[in-house]
Order: C-alpha cells, then structure tokens, then sequence
C-alpha cells in the first residue's frame, strides 16, 4: 500500500499553528496523525507547503520512501484529519480496500481516498495536480463508511483533545511497552518520581515516558500524557487531559491543554484549555484564562472572521518560538503567532513576529533576525545544532506573515 498524506488549502485556517509544521505532525490527545499513518505501515510520502519541503525532507525519515502506483493502491489521506480511534479504524478500513472509494471529512471535504492506479500514477508523477484529483474523486468515487474529524479552525485542537484522550490512551497501553507502577500509572523505561507526589487516575490512566523527572508534592490527575525526558517542576498541578511533548520543563497548573516539544512552562502560573507549539517559553507569573466572565461561550477571531467555537472553556493558541515576560496575562480565547514577545496584558490576537506590550502602548514587528540569534541560543541549550534549514523556515515564516502584521488590530511600528 502507498499512503500519500497531503495538505489542502484548509491548512492556512490552521495558522498559527500549520505555520511552520507540517499538519500531520500536530499533536493531539498524545498522538500525531503521521504516529497513526506508521502503524498502516506501507510506502509514505507527503505534499506539503514550499517552504516546509526542506524540513519534510529533513525531520521525517518516514516520509517519502519510494513508491509504485503502478503496483500497488494508493490511500491518498488528508493531513488534517485528527489522530484519534475514530480516524485509525477508518484508515486501516479503507487500506484494506481492493477497489477505489473515498471518505468525508466532517467539515465535507476529502479526509482519505483510495485512488484509482491512473491517478495515482498522475499525483507521483506531478503532485502540484493533487488538487485536482482529489476534487475529480469526490465526484467519481463513492464515500464509505463515517465521517472522518479533521481539523477546521487552531480551537479545534483544543476540543479534539479532550475527545480523544480516553481512547488514545488506551491504544498507547495496548501498543506500548509500558509497565504499571501504581494503580493507574504507566511508564516506559526509567523514570524518577519524588516522594510526596499524590496521583488520581479515576478519571483515566497517567503515562509518563522514560527519562522523565517528576518533582516532590506534585498532583498528577489522569487523563494525562507527559512525554520522554521531561521535568514536571515541584509543587506543579497537572490534570484532565493534558499531553506534553518530549524535552518539556513544566510547573505550576495545567489543566486540559497540549504543550508541544522542547516547550517550557517552568514556573507558577495558570495554563488552560490552550495549545502551545514547540520552543516556547511562558516566563514566571505567567497565565491565561479560559472562561469568559458571562461563562458564555467563547468566540475566536481568525483573520476577521469571528468563529463561535462551541465551547465554554478555551484559552490561547500559541504558535511555534513565541514568549512571555513576567506576569503575562493572556485574555480568552487569543491566538498568538509564530516568533513573537509577549509583556503584560494580552487582549486582542497577536500577530507573528511581534513584540507585543500593548499594555505599556508599545507593539512593534521583531525582525526576523533576532529570532535567528535567539534560536540559535535556545538550540544550544538544548544540545540542538542550529541548522541552515532552521533558519530559512524562520525567513520563509516571516514573509509568510506579514499580512498579519498589516491587517493587526494594533498598529505596528514596522
């Protein structure tokens, strides 16, 4: 079987999030939906954005390995769609199928499609008319089977989250090589708790990665994920769905969120119903809210669009490198872009590569060449090599995103 994963022109709703990750490489729930393409197993490749092609090629050793359309079927399966039990069972579904056929996303569009030898044989050969395929599938092919979730707007993520957990926990128990050291609590290999740190497991099970440190008097409540090589701060609080990444300094309280990889959150402070991408730091003090006052349900502004999220709870969406200073208050419901410095009070959307202190009348862009330096700083500390493709990635998303900083609710000092 040939798995081609691929990003449609929905990935932009997912800003900034997709700004510079690959779709299939979001977490949700502990998983990524390139995790769940791996169990398929079978030839992977990708289409993905320009400027992520390097890095695709680069940071995915998985992706891309030869394939014949000629021989052999073709699922061609949107990077949108989310990694949860629902989306596994229909992919295994339609890689066992030996005739062409499709199924929909529920936002309507093409979440997987088995694709007829002559197509796929046009996508390998060009896959700029991937678009065009898919589109001329969802009029030939029929759809089977249910609706696959994909991701719509960055809050999704945070709902998505919530939705999954149960069940994605319970695939990683049954796939994984983890082993029970108190009632309800699973790591793999080598891990070092404190004493005095109390664990609840009746809302689910608590499974921490190897080489993870969890500090003393910490309370731990399950649903609850924490990555390999970790560090959960003394006096930290962390429950009801929270999946955190590899390589993460997490403190205080944590409540229903995702933290990506190599992300710090290391002091007091509130963080809830949030996603937080990779590299970020949140400096001491810092928090968000995620109820509303009225306890109405939050609306999201993405790009001019006010988007009613559903949701009662949701906090903030942080996209890949941004900061905090001290004390940070960010207000419900905010997204901040990519590369940006964040002080005082945050109530309105912050675009990319700002430095946002609106509080103090001060929101000016962040040339891109700062956060060069200050890449360079963080990968270091974290024996990461700095490499000319991280820094292209950083130039490409600054051009990808100036029309954020032109149409920002706050005028910029450009």
């Amino acid at each position: 079987m040939n798995i081609l994963v691929f990003e449609d022109e929905q990935v932009n709703d997912l800003y900034p999030v997709t700004t510079g990750r690959v779709a299939f490489a979001i977490t949700v729930a502990s998983w990524r939906l390139l995790d769940w393409l791996e169990i398929l197993g079978g030839h992977l490749s990708a289409v993905v954005r320009p400027h992520l092609r390097e890095m695709l090629h680069a940071d995915f050793p998985s992706v891309n390995r030869s394939s014949d359309p000629a021989r052999k079927m073709t699922l061609a399966v949107n990077a949108r769609c989310v990694p949860g039990q629902t989306t596994l069972a229909e992919l295994k579904r339609l890689a066992n199928s030996v005739e062409s056929c499709l199924a929909i996303g529920s936002d309507g569009s093409v979440a997987a499609a088995v694709l007829p030898t002559a197509d796929a044989i046009r996508v390998f050969a060009e896959p700029s008319c991937l678009s065009s395929v898919i589109l001329e599938a969802l009029s030939n092919l029929p759809p089977t089977g249910k609706a696959i979730p994909v991701l719509e707007y960055p809050h999704d993520l945070v709902r998505h989250n919530l939705a999954h957990f149960p069940g994605n926990l319970e695939h990683r128990l049954a796939t994984g090589d983890y082993r029970e050291i108190s009632d309800g609590v699973f790591v793999t290999g080598e891990v070092a708790i404190s004493d005095f740190v109390v664990t609840n497991t009746l809302g689910g099970p608590i499974l921490i990665g190897e080489g993870t440190v969890i500090g003393p008097f910490c309370f731990l409540r399950g649903p609850l994920y924490i990555g390999a090589g970790s560090r959960i701060n003394e006096y930290s609080s962390i429950k009801d769905s929270v999946s955190i990444g590899h390589t993460c300094k997490i403190g205080g309280e944590v409540e229903g969120s995702v933290i990506e990889s190599f992300t710090n959150k290391q002091h007091h402070g509130f963080l809830g119903h949030s996603y937080l991408g990779s590299w970020i730091n949140l400096g001491a003090g810092t928090c968000n809210s995620d109820l509303k006052n009225t306890y109405g349900e939050v609306k999201i502004d993405y790009r001019g669009e006010r988007v009613a999220t559903g949701m009662q709870f949701i906090g903030c969406i942080m996209g890949d490198y941004s900061k905090t200073a001290i004390n940070t208050s960010i207000f419900t419901g905010k997204t901040i872009g990519v590369c940006s410095m964040l002080y005082g009070f945050v109530t309105t959307n912050v675009p990319s590569f700002s430095n946002y202190a609106r509080t103090f009348s001060q929101v000016t862009e962040s040339p891109p060449g700062v956060m060069e330096l200050t890449q360079k700083r963080m990968f270091a500390r974290r024996n990461v090599q700095q490499r000319r493709l991280d820094i292209d990635l950083l130039h490409a998303m600054y051009d990808l995103t100036r029309h954020e900083r032109q149409l920002s609710e706050e005028p910029l000092n450009l």
